[in-house]
């Protein structure tokens, strides 16, 4: 198969090194193209524009940062990645998307007689190196199994939620709840500072009851030992929950944690945090000194 990656960010980079591993003939475009020269030393070809890369490929998987970036690279006029798709292409989404904007790509790419899923993934970088990320599939059953063969090259396994937009709503979903609980430990953490705890401890005997999710001791650990390197950016974070909380708007949904959520991420990048890992939220309670705290 012939695949084509639009947008080579963290991620996008190691999804387009794990197809050329993994034996596919791979094309890659990127606003800057300095980002594809590893990948070109490995054997990707680059394509100027996003329609000269989606001609002539079987699949193209799209990673871009956000709805106005997909917009843009897709609908473009003469240029953008919708002029120059094939008659035989199947469409493949994974970045985290607005349900509305990925369903209306998808009625845009159908009118055309193509193929489209919404293929958003759980996971950061390491899992990205390691090709053992989670896709949360949104579209049919038939062409999820045309692609299989591509997605399991970049992930362990493969959620069919349902219709086209299952996989972006089931992403947003799954963001808001992992936001949540990094905020609650940050907050958890900056009260266990005044009452004199050290958080090493806090964390780690945390970590060891039935309370704390597997992705809050994470994030307590993380908090402790003040590893910020940025795996999955605050600013990244906050995007996915307005988001979550627009979409509530839309359906009337009753979302009072997002919110709060939401805008302690916003203060986050309103305090500099914005490309710190989502757990350097923690400096926003000024937690603590560890070294004091020995």
């Amino acid at each position: 198969m012939r695949v084509t990656v639009l947008g080579l960010g963290a991620m996008g980079q190691r999804m387009a090194r794990r197809l050329l591993n993994a034996g596919f003939t791979v094309k890659v475009w990127n606003r800057d193209a300095d980002k594809a020269s590893p990948l070109l030393a490995a054997g990707a070809q680059w394509c100027d524009t996003p329609a000269a890369a989606v001609a002539s490929t079987d699949v193209v998987i799209s990673m871009l940062r956000d709805d106005e970036a997909s917009r843009a690279v897709w609908m473009a006029p003469a240029t953008g990645a919708l002029a120059g798709l094939g008659a035989r292409t199947m469409v493949v989404e994974c970045a985290s998307l607005t349900t509305t904007w990925v369903r209306e790509l998808a009625q845009v790419v159908s009118s055309h007689g193509l193929g489209f899923l919404d293929a958003p993934v759980v996971g950061s970088r390491p899992q990205a190196d390691a090709g053992t990320l989670i896709h949360l599939v949104g579209g049919s059953a038939e062409h999820l199994e045309r692609v299989r063969p591509v997605l399991a090259a970049l992930s362990s396994v493969q959620h069919h939620m349902g219709p086209v937009g299952s996989g972006a709503a089931m992403k947003l979903l799954v963001n808001m709840v992992f936001a949540s609980q990094v905020s609650a430990a940050a907050e958890a953490l900056g009260w266990a500072q005044r009452q004199h705890l050290n958080p090493q401890l806090v964390g780690a005997t945390m970590g060891q009851l039935p309370v704390c999710s597997p992705a809050m001791k994470a994030a307590l650990d993380s908090m402790a030992h003040r590893a910020f390197d940025p795996l999955f950016p605050v600013a990244l974070v906050e995007k996915d929950l307005s988001y979550f909380v627009t979409e509530a708007r839309h359906c009337a949904a009753n979302t009072p944690l997002a919110d709060v959520t939401h805008a302690v991420l916003r203060q986050g990048v309103a305090a500099g945090l914005a490309e710190h890992h989502l757990t350097a939220v923690a400096q926003l309670y000024d937690t603590y000194d560890i070294d004091s705290t020995k």
